[in-house]
């Protein structure tokens, strides 16, 4: 029974700093240096448009890119909806993408939609975890 307490335990100490990585990500949204360490040196991107990137450094090139255009308007928030734990060290995590366009009217709304559905594939990395995946599908 002490077994099954301490696998639980460590499982919710594993759930929270997973929620915390998500609230940290989203805090991060527009630091260039900050959310990309995040994520894993061979992280896989694929954003609500459909653009899909390999590793840490093409991820970090698009978001400069991004904050340079005017989508550094565009603020998102997540929302967690599961976390599930295929191996100890790693984690499938469901969220719920909200998107907050902030761009002047006259430099065009988004035809995307304003919400998708986020997947995140996290690895442990000592007590830490990281994003290997990260996925978005539009929710129409």
């Amino acid at each position: 029974m002490d077994t099954m307490n301490s696998t639980l335990s460590a499982s919710d100490a594993d759930e929270q700093r997973i929620r915390e990585l998500v609230a940290r990500s989203q805090e991060a949204q527009l630091d260039p240096d900050v959310l990309p360490a995040m994520r894993a040196t061979n992280v896989v991107t694929v954003n609500l448009a459909g653009r899909r990137l390999f590793g840490r450094a093409a991820f970090a090139s698009a978001m400069a890119e991004a904050l340079s255009s005017p989508l550094k308007d565009i603020r998102t928030s997540l929302e967690v909806d599961d976390i599930r734990f295929t191996t100890p060290g790693v984690a499938i995590v469901s969220l719920t993408k909200t998107v907050h366009d902030e761009r002047h009217e006259a430099e065009g709304s988004s035809e995307l939609p304003s919400v998708g559905v986020t997947t995140y594939v996290l690895t442990r990395q000592g007590d830490d975890w990281l994003i290997a995946l990260s996925q978005t599908t539009p929710v129409r």
